[in-house]
């Protein structure tokens, strides 16, 4: 899975953002506000992550429970794939 084209995550004033640019403009219009976490998952997705690589890294890098971490990464890709911005 990896997050499309034309959509880029900033971090302004401490807030991490991601805001379309280029052609997915025309398609997405808006601000999508990501805490540290949502930031650290979405820069995974970037390079292509499964989600069962999103919930190892969850693991390896904050002290959460294996059945949060999946449920936590189900919701956040869930959400992603409603909005249209992975493939």
């Amino acid at each position: 899975m990896k997050i499309k084209d034309g959509f880029i995550l900033r971090e302004v004033a401490g807030n991490f953002i991601v805001v379309a640019v280029g052609n997915a403009v025309k398609d997405f219009n808006g601000v999508i506000t990501l805490n540290e976490v949502g930031a650290f998952l979405w820069k995974k997705l970037e390079g292509g992550a499964t989600e069962e690589d999103l919930v190892d890294a969850l693991l390896s890098e904050y002290e959460v429970e294996k059945d949060v971490a999946e449920a936590d990464v189900k919701k956040f890709v869930d959400k992603l794939v409603g909005a249209g911005l992975v493939k």
